[in-house]
């Protein structure tokens, strides 16, 4: 099973920060974190680093859902998505979206397989529609 649910943009990556949220929002996740690994590791480590933000998404219904099933499922929650700059390649930025079929996985409690499944097509909707644009 892959790690994340991930596209490729060629973009800046102030676009594609915001392109992400709205991206997000259009399926029902608000942002409730947000951690600039960045400036995080320049202020506490003095290391630099390309741009890389984490954003903790949440969507209500389904973190609920889930919730109901597993008290302990906050461990997993919100779903982290990474924008993070290519090293590697020009121009280019790379978002990540935790696939939440892992969820199933690393408790393997069954009854959230519902919830996995309604999270990834709407985290899978979410990084696809982020190709569109």
């Amino acid at each position: 099973m892959n790690l994340a649910l991930s596209t490729t943009l060629h973009t800046t990556f102030a676009d594609a920060v915001e392109r992400t949220r709205q991206a997000l929002s259009a399926q029902g996740f608000g942002v409730l974190t947000e951690i600039d690994m960045k400036a995080t590791l320049k202020a506490k480590l003095g290391e630099d680093m390309e741009d890389y933000l984490i954003l903790g998404a949440c969507n209500p219904p389904l973190a609920h859902r889930a919730v109901n099933v597993d008290r302990q499922i906050g461990l997993l929650l919100p779903c982290n998505v990474v924008v993070r700059v290519d090293t590697s390649a020009d121009d280019t930025i790379i978002v990540d979206a935790m696939n939440p079929r892992l969820m199933v996985e690393v408790t393997d409690e069954p009854a959230l397989q519902g919830v996995a499944d309604e999270a990834t097509i709407k985290l899978r909707a979410a990084i696809d529609s982020l190709g569109a644009q």
